[in-house]
């Protein structure tokens, strides 16, 4: 056992010695094998880990820097922002599997948006944020600039206009965190998310343009950039749960391989994911990292975890592993 470990890593490093369990100390061990030698480290959040509040200690990673590139959902952006505006407004459901179609109805009529048990309240959360917002799309596009959308986002939150909502301790927004650090970021499929259905509604109405946010596919060409530049050392990455904040950037690599014909591109030297996804059926989300070898992502040697349990459990123990908790 590593002496230097607090109790919740040696509680893991007794306890913890077989199947998912052990799976998931061997993942932590390789995260901070994979920082040791002087490689970086990819975090992709999937699902609605803010809303999860892994902030509480995401951010303590961010700021320890044993994360180097986040990739994102446009959900998991704003739900960390609006926990951090209108937490006191948020209705948490432990019953929510019982609930009737009309108690769906209902909520929504009370402007409560559900995800599993935790209500977002539509009005405290989503309209604190959206004239702000809107403001620094329309400067921009004033100004003849584009940004990306967490590039929006890091001036909103750096910008202080949001102060006087603040609900929660400004150290348990992982967002926050990351507009301090600058830290890069993709977050494909913003237009999805709640506000980039309301930039979506702006265009429509004519009152911006589209181009003002940048889109996927520079986020791609920004991210081909940035692992060329980074992966002396290896990249490793780390996912918690599927969808499309894993599978946009770790295609990265056979793009940089195949397509663009770069065959000195190293593989991720690491992989882990999170999942409850049932292997396989079909679901991109619920395959085995192996099969990562025939498209070209991962190595025959790169160390490769599956835990197969629920992030919302096991992302906070492996990253309390790792800040020696």
């Amino acid at each position: 056992m590593t002496s230097d470990k607090g109790a919740i890593s040696q509680f893991m490093e007794t306890y913890y010695l077989h199947f998912n369990a052990a799976a998931l100390v061997d993942a932590a061990k390789g995260y901070e094998n994979q920082l040791a030698k002087g490689g970086k480290m990819l975090v992709s959040l999937a699902g609605a880990m803010s809303t999860a509040e892994l902030g509480k200690i995401f951010a303590d990673i961010i700021r320890e820097q044993k994360v180097h590139i986040i990739s994102s959902t446009g959900a998991n952006l704003e739900e960390d922002v609006m926990n951090l505006v209108a937490h006191s407004h948020y209705k948490r459901i432990p019953n929510y599997r019982d609930l009737t179609p009309q108690d769906e109805w209902d909520l929504l009529e009370k402007g409560l948006n559900r995800v599993t048990d935790t209500c977002i309240p539509e009005e405290e959360a989503f309209r604190r944020l959206q004239r702000h917002i809107f403001e620094l799309w329309k400067k921009a596009e004033d100004n003849g600039e584009r940004y990306f959308p967490h590039e929006f986002m890091y001036q909103l939150l750096l910008s202080g206009v949001l102060e006087e909502y603040y609900e929660i301790d400004l150290k348990d927004s992982w967002m926050y965190a990351a507009a301090q650090a600058n830290l890069p970021m993709v977050v494909p499929g913003w237009e999805d998310s709640t506000l980039g259905n309301i930039f979506a509604s702006y265009v429509v109405k004519g009152e911006l343009k589209a181009s003002t946010v940048k889109s996927g596919i520079e986020y791609m060409t920004f991210l081909a950039d940035w692992y060329t530049q980074n992966s002396g050392k290896g990249i490793g990455f780390f996912q918690i749960g599927g969808g499309i904040a894993g599978d946009f950037p770790i295609c990265v690599v056979p793009m940089l391989y195949q397509d663009l014909e770069r065959e000195t591109t190293p593989f991720w030297n690491y992989f882990c994911q999170i999942s409850d996804s049932t292997t396989s059926y079909g679901s991109y989300s619920g395959a085995v990292p192996n099969e990562k070898i025939t498209w070209g992502k991962l190595d025959i040697d790169t160390p490769k975890y599956i835990i197969e349990s629920d992030a919302t459990i096991v992302a906070p123990l492996v990253f309390a592993y790792l800040l020696n908790r």
